[in-house]
């Protein structure tokens, strides 16, 4: 006898389906995965897949947002749920670490949107959009910091928070190639915190 599986609502059929595809991209690449694979391992059909995302753009670009609001959301609370601390910095680096998963999930994801862009305009479009808002959010948490006197006043917000950008998918590709190892990230983490407490 089959059991029915119980009939999910609208909402929660939708984050089912964007958790699934996330961690199927984040497994494969954008041009490998296929949407029947990933409707195959979230227990649906294609059709039902695509009543949620219109296309497999529709929902890679899906996947970003949602590893972003994760990662977004760990960045802004981190400094608030430890504020006696008074090191934003090391808060920042200790509730990135923890949110390793997140982390490595949205670099990931920025890597091979990356590797996409020149063949799909739409993706290009899509990222350098994308990018700009981290890039902005970033810049507000470094330049609330400094106001708070934990960053050098002579640190500049826009080009710190482009430095952290581009370290999250410089060392996303130097991971995987095997490049990087453990001791070379806790030395950047150190030479970085150096260099915006003005310690050096």
């Amino acid at each position: 006898m089959t059991v029915a599986r119980p009939r999910l609502a609208a909402e929660e059929r939708r984050a089912h389906l964007l958790d699934v595809a996330c961690h199927v991209f984040s497994r494969g690449s954008y041009r490998g995965v296929t949407t029947a694979e990933i409707a195959r391992e979230a227990g649906v059909t294609e059709p039902i897949l695509y009543r949620h995302f219109a296309s497999k753009r529709d929902l890679f670009f899906a996947c970003i947002d949602e590893a972003w609001r994760q990662v977004r959301s760990i960045w802004d609370c981190a400094p608030l749920e430890r504020p006696e601390s008074g090191d934003w910095i090391g808060t920042i680096q200790r509730a990135m670490q923890e949110a390793k998963e997140q982390r490595i999930l949205l670099a990931s994801l920025w890597v091979q949107a990356l590797a996409e862009a020149n063949e799909d305009p739409q993706i290009g479009q899509y990222l350098q959009r994308h990018l700009r808002e981290v890039h902005d959010s970033l810049a507000e948490g470094v330049a609330r910091a400094q106001q708070a006197g934990q960053i050098h006043p002579d640190r500049d917000p826009v080009a710190e928070a482009w430095l952290i950008v581009g370290g999250a998918i410089l060392g996303t590709i130097w991971q995987r190639l095997g490049v990087m190892s453990d001791e070379d990230v806790t030395r950047i983490k150190s030479a970085r915190r150096a260099w915006l407490t003005g310690s050096t």
